[in-house]
């Protein structure tokens, strides 16, 4: 059985990433990159599936953490002879396809009874390779997928399996290196783990040494920051929402998503989480990763893409895995890439016109393509979509939707005012005002004092939250604060935001889900800007509890089992982490920034 979510770390290469688990096991891994199928897969089944344990023999007690400012994991055990520690990370590599795996045993007291047993399943757990055993190594080989296992200890194979018994003394050093390759490719030699740790270690140093977050939060805001990068494709720079599939919304449930894609609505949250780190390369790099997506007909346009830009993302289930805990269907692709989302024409408006605060500026061809952006939202914005939760059911008219349909005409006629560009600006000027006063007359609720989900209906939702961090409406307008006051109130449990009452089942499937963290990170934001700063900093102390002894975050938690919920670690939660720290430490932070000076009261 899995451990519990927040019981992994992460370990990576910037082009795929490894679930750790405190007991030093691996039970997620896909290779090379983090939508290719899983070689280790025991987290969304049994360990028939795939796991690379490494741990003492007998009882132990464990306790662990990076390596600094790194993606580098030590874990400590100690038994009743001695202790040991495991250290556990991805080198870099320059050759596309092929990834490494490194694991050092080191003693650090007396002697440990150490074992090894790594089970490598291709295919997501479904496919046991051919084993071919060389002179210093393994080799394990399946159709287009490969990994030489080299280790200074003596392995052998059992029914397939890798198995080493080997005894660690003080200041001994033991290394396994699994190296992953195209299996028509040349089988890699022997690899020096003590050598890339040293360069792996520099690498992460150099990188965290460049975010210009000094003082209070640092340790947060780094991590965040660290977990961002091992959730980028380093080859194209696009960034994962996770780096799991499936991992359930609800323990038992139905709601199993696969997040190893990109999506454009998280990009203005992680641009400005970047650029407010001083990470201005990685900015650009997402930038131009995002240009390059949404390439072609506005119509056209997905609410996510793979880490190369790639369209076709099918859903399908993989019905020899169990779920983690029992959490079917295990789904791998993902359906929702043909819905139709409005809002996130506005928040790829919204990115490029950040981008250009940042000296990223438009050129000709960009505002071209934009221009036709916003040719096509004319026409669309009037109509229903499946909102920023990918319902599976009936399209509504979603205020959130409308609201982001507003911001992508205002930051269109911003950008023609700051750069000098050409565009209908009488034409998108009455389009804004249409809009907000569309959304004001219709996503109102008087009698509620409180915007509501979409119209024509009295239910709330989380993404109401958005309307003053984008500029619709000052935090302090009444209309807002009635939302924020109603949220609290009807959509928080234990002190925490719901991202709407799920019994309504407004996404076409069973009830249940956890408190959605991003969501809890956006009213702290919203506290902060309208001046509740006790509160706001209550509320953000109260969401740094939660994250586990490494510092990661799921997407939700579950109030009652005191449990991470939800694909792992999430890079929508750590990217809102970092922006509600500035919101919350600095004047200047992204809320304030992205609302700007134009938002008023009508």
């Amino acid at each position: 059985m899995s451990l519990r979510i927040e019981d992994y770390a992460i370990i990576g290469d910037a082009c795929t990433a490894a679930l750790v688990g405190r007991d030093a096991t691996i039970d997620w891994l896909c290779a090379p990159r983090f939508d290719s199928g899983a070689c280790f897969a025991a987290l969304l089944g049994s360990a028939s599936n795939g796991f690379w344990r490494l741990a003492p023999s007998g009882e132990w007690k464990s306790k662990r953490g990076y390596r600094g400012e790194t993606l580098i994991l030590e874990t400590d055990f100690t038994t009743a002879t001695g202790s040991a520690t495991v250290i556990d990370f991805m080198p870099m590599s320059d050759r596309a396809g092929r990834v490494a795996l490194v694991r050092i045993v080191k003693g650090t007291s007396g002697t440990v009874q150490m074992r090894s047993e790594a089970v490598f399943r291709f295919d997501y757990g479904r496919t046991v390779p051919w084993i071919r055993q060389r002179e210093h190594s393994f080799n394990a080989i399946a159709g287009p997928n490969a990994v030489t296992l080299h280790s200074t200890v003596p392995l052998h194979v059992e029914n397939g399996d890798f198995r080493s018994e080997f005894t660690v003394a003080q200041a001994a050093t033991e290394v396994f290196v699994a190296e992953f390759y195209p299996s028509h490719e040349p089988e890699p030699g022997p690899c020096d783990g003590l050598a890339t740790l040293s360069a792996t270690e520099r690498w992460w140093q150099s990188w965290a040494a460049l975010c210009n977050w000094q003082g209070p939060l640092r340790d947060a805001v780094v991590r965040s920051a660290i977990t961002l990068k091992a959730l980028t494709y380093r080859p194209t720079a696009g960034i994962v929402a996770a780096a799991t599939s499936s991992l359930p919304e609800r323990f038992g449930g139905a709601r199993n998503w696969d997040y190893r894609y990109c999506w454009l609505r998280d990009s203005t949250f992680t641009l400005y989480a970047m650029l407010l780190c001083g990470y201005s390369e990685e900015a650009k790099e997402w930038r131009e990763w995002l240009l390059r997506a949404i390439a072609g007909r506005p119509q056209d346009m997905q609410i996510m893409y793979g880490v190369a830009g790639e369209r076709d993302l099918p859903e399908f289930e993989l019905p020899w895995l169990a779920g983690y805990e029992d959490s079917k269907p295990v789904r791998i692709g993902n359906a929702a890439h043909q819905q139709f989302q409005l809002d996130v024409y506005g928040e790829v408006m919204d990115t490029l016109y950040v981008a250009g605060k940042y000296n990223v500026s438009p050129d000709n061809d960009v505002w071209r393509m934009q221009g036709q952006l916003m040719d096509f939202i004319e026409s669309a914005w009037p109509h229903p979509d499946e909102g920023i939760w990918e319902i599976r059911g009936e399209r509504r008219q979603f205020t959130h939707s409308k609201v982001m349909a507003w911001v992508a005409v205002d930051r269109a006629l911003k950008s023609i005012k700051r750069y000098q560009l050409q565009g209908p600006i009488a034409r998108w000027t009455a389009l804004r005002e249409q809009i907000h006063r569309e959304v004001c007359a219709r996503g109102f609720n008087p009698e509620r004092n409180s915007f509501v989900q979409h119209y024509d209906t009295d239910a709330l939702d989380a993404s109401l939250l958005m309307i003053p961090l984008v500029g619709f409406l000052p935090a302090r307008d009444p209309r807002v604060r009635g939302t924020v006051d109603a949220i609290q109130r009807e959509l928080m449990q234990d002190g925490l935001v719901q991202r709407y009452a799920t019994e309504t089942g407004v996404d076409g499937l069973p009830p249940g889900e956890g408190v959605f963290l991003p969501c809890s990170f956006w009213l702290a934001d919203n506290l902060a800007i309208a001046g509740r700063h006790r509160e706001a900093r209550e509320l953000y102390d109260r969401l740094l509890q939660l994250r586990n002894d490494v510092g990661l975050l799921a997407e939700e938690y579950d109030t009652v089992a005191h449990r991470l919920m939800g694909n792992f670690p999430q890079a929508l939660t750590h990217v809102c982490l970092i922006n509600t720290a500035h919101n919350l430490m600095k004047s200047d932070g992204p809320a304030v920034q992205r609302a700007g000076n134009d938002a008023k009261t009508p």
